[in-house]
């Protein structure tokens, strides 16, 4: 049995991790952590995920848990996750991050620490758009220039980063696949005179509202014909099953920074 550390445990991906995990049967949440005004703080991690009582009280401290054999699933804040990975990494404790919207810094630091503990860093932890975003990149390459790429995401109106680091994947793995550079190319919305669309330009559009758990639609627009390719989340539960199938794999791994692909076997 897996023995896992869930980082944003009252959190809506923490609590469905630990909901998941206690009903599976093949791991064993044995610590839950929130920041330190958290107002679910000392309750216990199953009873906030609506599982009832395991024993397991929320704290806002991760040392004392890195211990065994255990694998921390971070679905926290930027910072917050920084601050655990150099914790895991000291101990040589692997992680699992899903938490978006590190800066640039964060992540180059995130693959520093790699170099000490194994850790698998992934925007979105569902199988099925990982597989998408490795085909994106293929599609991408045989269509050529000729396509326009317009990418649209839509998450609940709670979600703090924009685009969504699913979507930035999906640009990334595209804009690979044309030889061309993100940072560069990449557009977030359009509003006034913009002039007529750049043939290079890809556009990320964010869409806010409700409580839409994540659809992402691609579009390769050509003269005369468009494809279309579309993951819609139906629940959070895919993502949790992703990170727990997650931790397993990266348990057996030696130290470096590994992502979906890798554990799908897709690179």
């Amino acid at each position: 049995m897996q023995e896992i550390i869930v980082s944003g445990a009252a959190g809506r991906m923490g609590s469905t991790v630990v909901r998941l995990a206690h009903e599976g049967g093949a791991h064993k949440v044995v610590g839950a952590i929130e920041y330190a005004a958290c107002p679910q703080l000392n309750n216990d991690a199953g009873e906030v995920a609506g599982v009832g009582r395991i024993g397991v009280p929320i704290t806002a401290h991760i040392g004392p848990l890195l211990t065994g054999r255990v694998v921390v699933i971070e679905f926290s804040t930027p910072a917050a996750t920084l601050e655990h990975v150099r914790s895991a990494a000291a101990k040589k404790i692997p992680v699992v991050i899903g938490t978006t919207g590190s800066d640039r810094k964060q992540l180059d630091e995130i693959k520093r620490l790699a170099r000490r503990t194994p850790i698998l860093l992934s925007a979105n932890m569902s199988l099925g758009v990982n597989l998408l975003v490795n085909l994106l990149g293929k599609v991408a390459q045989k269509l050529g220039d000729d396509y326009d790429v317009e990418i649209i995401e839509a998450h609940h109106r709670f979600k703090k980063d924009a685009p969504s680091g699913t979507a930035i994947a999906m640009g990334r793995a595209i804009a690979d696949g044309l030889k061309r550079d993100l940072d560069k190319v990449g557009i977030n919305g359009r509003k006034g005179i913009v002039g007529e669309r750049t043939k290079k330009e890809i556009a990320l559009l964010s869409v806010r509202a409700g409580d839409i758990v994540g659809d992402h639609t691609v579009i390769f627009g050509g003269i005369g014909e468009r494809l279309e390719f579309t993951h819609r989340a139906h629940s959070r539960e895919n993502f949790a099953r992703g990170a727990l199938r997650a931790a397993e794999w990266l348990a057996q791994k030696r130290p470096g920074l590994y992502g979906m692909q890798d554990m799908l076997g897709l690179e």
